[in-house]
């Protein structure tokens, strides 16, 4: 007996599919995506004449029609009309999307705007579900979450010359949408905006989004922020009051710890907008590039979406998506989008740009108007190291800012360890009698028992540990 909101669909269409995954063994077909380097999504709003209310149109083959296990390049376009609409709802309108198919059972639907990655699987299509299905859903799910529409209609593009035409022009008005608020700053205003769209794939998750950092996905700056608040006040798009500001370098403010800490039922307590490290912006799954540390060499490298082999820490984009994503605070990896790293205020407590010491080559031509001149060539890709190893002699070679952290850091580690006060020594606590250190799931503190006056403390938090012995030895000398 079907369960979900419409009668005469052929699958089921509810909440309880968000977050469904479509492995590859069970696709019928897969719609962009990191394999097609044409893909996007996109919603404009236009003259209620030009819209056939209820038209779906599928340029190409619909989904029974292509072969199956393929990878193809697709396109989304939306026209939508109402007398109370306005240019700046696009881009929010847009994003649901994202939510909206992932309603529908047996579709997945990752990612936004010229990111988007979608599945259908072989049960869904077997019992009837097509592009033309999806829209109809859709359409339904636009006017009831938005009865500010009055028409809508929607074109499926699954020809690649069909794609490769509108292609250009998406890119074209995304470019437009993101340059409105780029002369911004945090200061014009008394409130940010918050998002939770993605917490059925990272449920400890919160956007929060200022005028100078974007939302993960890229997808929505803080004028379409308040243009969702508008067109939804219930929605998962609010106002965040800034309240006090707790640190205005790093970015935290004590109204959107409220709002995280509340969001989240109390995981996540406090957020810095402005830093990978300390308690960093969490990480969603939609983001379109993020951060990755390199502790060889003391800097950050970043590496988007559609890169496909590895970094020279040896992680592919999915690998390091996945210790990243879900909602977790994790020093040094951290995602983010691609209008926030040409934000002034772009990582600013770690040193900008100038921590940065890796980027794909596509990535860093995308973001060179933006990298400091002086900076550009001293950045490699990955045509110029492959390891570690070369990425440290390149950028002692081209002399990047960061070698200057190595000598600092040399310079530090050298005062250490010539500068010894007398009294401080180091004891040997007792084995534990099992020789097993305990497993620790929750917070635990261990300080073991010794025959000085001064303590040592171990902390661990959110850690699984497991070994057969733990020695500590006194150092001579």
């Amino acid at each position: 007996m079907k369960t979900g909101m419409f009668a005469d669909i052929p699958v089921d269409v509810g909440v309880v599919y968000e977050g469904e995954r479509i492995r590859k063994p069970k696709m019928h077909v897969e719609l962009g995506g990191p394999k097609v380097s044409e893909k996007f999504e996109l919603l404009r709003i236009i003259s209620p004449e030009k819209v056939e209310d209820g038209k779906i149109v599928v340029l190409g083959s619909d989904v029974q029609r292509l072969e199956e296990g393929s990878s193809i390049p697709f396109g989304i376009y939306v026209e939508v009309a109402g007398k109370e609409l306005e240019v700046d709802m696009e881009g929010v309108m847009e994003r649901r999307l994202h939510d909206f198919c992932n309603y529908i059972e047996g579709f997945m639907h990752l990612n936004q705007r010229n990111s988007i990655w979608l599945r259908m699987d072989k049960k869904a299509v077997s019992k009837g579900l097509t592009l033309e299905i999806v829209g109809k859903v859709l359409q339904r799910l636009f006017k009831s979450e938005m009865p500010i529409i009055e028409k809508i209609q929607i074109t499926f593009l699954t020809d690649p010359k069909e794609v490769e035409k509108r292609y250009q022009d998406a890119i074209q008005i995304y470019e437009k949408r993101d340059a409105r608020v780029r002369g911004m700053t945090d200061k014009d205003v008394d409130v940010f905006y918050g998002c939770t769209l993605c917490q059925s794939f990272a449920p400890t998750h919160v956007c929060v989004i200022s005028p100078q950092r974007y939302a993960n996905c890229g997808a929505i700056s803080w004028l379409d922020g308040r243009a969702a608040a508008k067109v939804d006040p219930k929605g998962p798009i609010f106002a965040i009051d800034k309240d006090d500001c707790l640190d205005v370098e790093a970015g935290e403010y004590e109204g959107a710890n409220r709002v995280i800490s509340e969001k989240t039922l109390g995981e996540i307590e406090r957020v810095q907008l402005y830093t990978a490290f300390g308690y960093p912006h969490t990480s969603c799954g939609c983001f379109e590039a993020t951060t990755f540390y390199v502790p060889e060499v003391d800097g950050m490298g970043i590496v988007h979406r559609d890169f496909t082999d590895s970094t020279p820490s040896g992680l592919s984009f999915g690998a390091i998506a996945d210790s990243t994503a879900g909602g977790r605070q994790v020093d040094g990896f951290h995602g983010l989008s691609l209008e926030y790293m040409k934000s002034p205020k772009f990582l600013q407590v770690d040193n900008g740009w100038n921590r940065i010491v890796w980027l794909p080559l596509q990535l860093k031509d995308v973001m060179k108007e933006y990298i400091p001149k002086e900076l550009f060539d001293k950045i490699p890709t990955e045509k110029d190291v492959q390891t570690v190893e070369e990425l440290k002699d390149f950028l002692k070679d081209n002399n990047h800012p960061i070698v200057e952290r190595w000598k600092e850091e040399e310079v530090i580690t050298s005062m250490s360890q010539t500068v010894t006060p007398e009294h401080t020594q180091t004891a040997t606590p007792p084995l534990p009698q099992t020789g097993i250190l305990q497993e620790i799931s929750q917070p635990s503190t261990v300080t073991p028992s010794l025959t000085k006056t001064e303590t040592f403390t171990f902390t661990f938090k959110n850690v699984k540990i497991s070994a057969e012995r733990l020695i500590i030895r006194k150092k001579e000398g």
